[in-house]
C-alpha cells in the first residue's frame, strides 16, 4: 500500500540521484574518452554519479553570504 500524497513530507526524494539514464552515462563516458560511436549501448560500465541537489536553505545561505561579502 502506498502513502497518500498529502501525508508525504516535503523533503522526501530530495538528495543525490544515484541512477543515471543511458544517455547521461554515455555522455559521461564520452567525456572521459571511454566510449565511442562504434561501441554498443548495452553493457556499459558503471559511472560514478556526481549529482547533488542544493536545497532552498543552502541557496538562501549562499546568497546571504555573497551579499555580506560585497
Amino acid at each position: 500500500m502506498s502513502i497518500h500524497s498529502s501525508l508525504r513530507s516535503k523533503g522526501t526524494g530530495v538528495g543525490q540521484r544515484n541512477v543515471w539514464t543511458r544517455v547521461e552515462r554515455i555522455a559521461a563516458l564520452q567525456k572521459a574518452g571511454h566510449w565511442t560511436e562504434e561501441d554498443g549501448v548495452t553493457g556499459l560500465p558503471k559511472v560514478r554519479t556526481k549529482f547533488k541537489v542544493v536545497t532552498k536553505k543552502k541557496k538562501k545561505k549562499k546568497e546571504k553570504e555573497e551579499k555580506e561579502g560585497k
